[in-house]
């Protein structure tokens, strides 16, 4: 597998990289702020220097719930204003970005990194099965008034609560 050298790295796959690195080096956290993100990305020092375009990134171009500026990418997710996690698949995206790119390519990962793909997928999997287990309150309301017409059929449930409309 070729991987790219450190200076070859896209702007928008180095901002999702640090973000992963978050994720996965603080497993209990929900989301990071962008201060959080912008001194991650000074401490990997990913591609050398961080490029400010790192930060125009992280902070828009690559926010799938954000109406998009030109750049479509879906590869972050803000949770509140100023803060920010890794996209999944699920997610509210803005219709301009659709067909915007979630990850990085395989190939397009620096050396050091090939493995953030495949703990992603297995740390987006885990979100969304813990996210289906949990109940929706209003869902849980399903079937709470059966008792109603428990002794009578719907129709006829009906025609008794209309009697006497004009």
């Amino acid at each position: 597998m070729r991987t790219n050298s450190r200076s070859q790295i896209r702007v928008a796959d180095e901002a999702w990289l640090v973000v992963a690195w978050l994720h996965r080096h603080n497993p209990l956290a929900l989301d990071f702020s962008l201060n959080e993100i912008f001194k991650a990305a000074e401490t990997l020092r990913i591609s050398g220097d961080v490029r400010r375009g790192v930060e125009q990134h992280v902070a828009q171009h690559c926010v799938g719930n954000q109406r998009s500026n030109g750049v479509n990418h879906r590869m972050l997710f803000e949770t509140v204003r100023g803060r920010r996690r890794l996209f999944r698949l699920g997610d509210a995206s803005h219709p301009d970005r659709l067909n915007g790119k979630i990850t990085p390519g395989r190939e397009e990962l620096p050396s050091g990194y090939e493995d953030m793909l495949d703990w992603y997928e297995n740390w987006s999997r885990e979100k969304r099965e813990v996210e289906t287990k949990e109940e929706d309150p209003l869902l849980a309301l399903r079937g709470s008034g059966k008792h109603l017409w428990a002794d009578e059929h719907a129709d006829d449930y009906v025609r008794r609560l209309r009697e006497g409309w004009s």
